[in-house]
């Protein structure tokens, strides 16, 4: 008799202790532990990070930091640290955010435009994954890698087409730019590389020349309209004469890209630069910032016409009037001169 109440006493002892462990196991593994309202949250992971880190990011987000340790020391998640974005949805357990942020790392969308030059392009980039600017920007100025890919200081800018691109947020600053190099080869087809061919264009030059046209009328409809005066005017040898080389060429040689210039001066023209197209004759040696696609296209499938000159419409704000002789362009040119004038617009 007293063999049977022991033994029944180890059974009990045996069940206790199996009820508490199950309800560890379902506390620390499959209870949820969630601590935020959202439908998701999402943590990032830098490369060379320890769990420490990894937890002091995850301990708003939870409601028992203690019991996610001891599942995460036994999944041996502490010493396996994978770098990323990730994502952990609301009532998720110990166990799924483990799981989740070990091997789910998410991509996002890296998207860039209207930089004018690499360094601004760079910080763009920077500010949405994780490689610093001045890894971004060393990368892309990388003078072996430029030349083994036929790009210069000048022209380095043209590699990146502006659009959205999906990438790791934690993706190096060199696969950043290897990935746009391979990006840039898709994006000139045999249809655009024929129609750059019928131009005697290089791809850098169309993508510089598309430069000027994107300063120069912000409205796509027109882009076109603006390639085709300037595709006239390379044709018959005369200088582009665009005042947004101009206005680059001051920048780049005061290496100030805050300053902001309203009017070109006469005195401006004679600036000793090979982006001043009023001096040099030709397309500049690279972009003056970076061409929408709408704007690299317009170039590709410029409006045929027998403009040469334009200038601002002041009575439709946006767009340009053009003129197929000086003269006629001279009277509308007066036209935007009294309107600038009287706006006080000095510089």
């Amino acid at each position: 008799m007293y063999i049977k109440k022991i033994l029944l006493a180890i059974v009990l002892i045996g069940l206790v202790v199996a009820a508490y462990f199950s309800y560890f196991v379902y506390s620390a593994m499959m209870a949820p532990n969630t601590y935020f309202e959202n439908k998701e949250a999402h943590i990032y992971i830098r490369t060379g990070a320890t769990y420490q880190e990894v937890r002091e990011d995850l301990k708003p987000l939870l409601k028992d930091i203690d019991k996610f340790d001891a599942l995460a020391e036994r999944k041996k998640y502490t010493s396996n640290i994978k770098p990323g974005r990730y994502v952990i949805k609301k009532d998720m357990s110990n166990n799924d955010i483990i799981n989740s942020i070990r091997s789910n790392n998410r991509p996002i969308k890296v998207s860039f435009n209207n930089q004018e030059r690499t360094r601004n392009l760079a910080g763009r980039i920077a500010a949405q994954i994780e490689a610093d600017s001045v890894s971004l920007y060393n990368a892309m100025t990388d003078a072996e890698f430029l030349k083994n890919n036929n790009f210069n200081e000048d022209t380095a800018l043209s590699m990146y087409i502006p659009n959205s691109y999906e990438f790791f947020w934690n993706t190096s600053a060199e696969k950043y730019r290897d990935r746009m190099l391979k990006e840039y080869n898709k994006f000139w087809t045999e249809k655009r590389l024929i129609k750059a061919k019928a131009l005697n264009l290089s791809e850098k030059e169309v993508i510089a020349l598309a430069s000027i046209v994107q300063k120069e009328t912000a409205k796509v409809d027109e882009r076109p309209r603006v390639a085709g005066l300037y595709i006239n005017r390379l044709k018959i040898g005369m200088p582009l004469q665009a005042d947004p080389t101009v206005i680059f060429a001051m920048k780049k040689i005061s290496e100030d890209f805050n300053m902001v210039i309203k009017r070109v001066l006469y005195k401006d023209l004679e600036l000793d630069s090979p982006y001043n197209t009023y001096k040099h004759r030709g397309i500049p040696p690279g972009p003056i910032a970076m061409p929408d696609i709408s704007s690299i296209d317009a170039v590709l499938n410029y409006e045929k016409h027998d403009y040469y000159y334009f200038v601002v419409n002041v009575q439709n704000f946006g767009y340009h009037k053009f003129a197929k002789s000086l003269a006629q362009h001279n009277r509308n040119k007066q036209e935007y001169i009294r309107w600038i004038n009287k706006q006080g617009i000095n510089r």
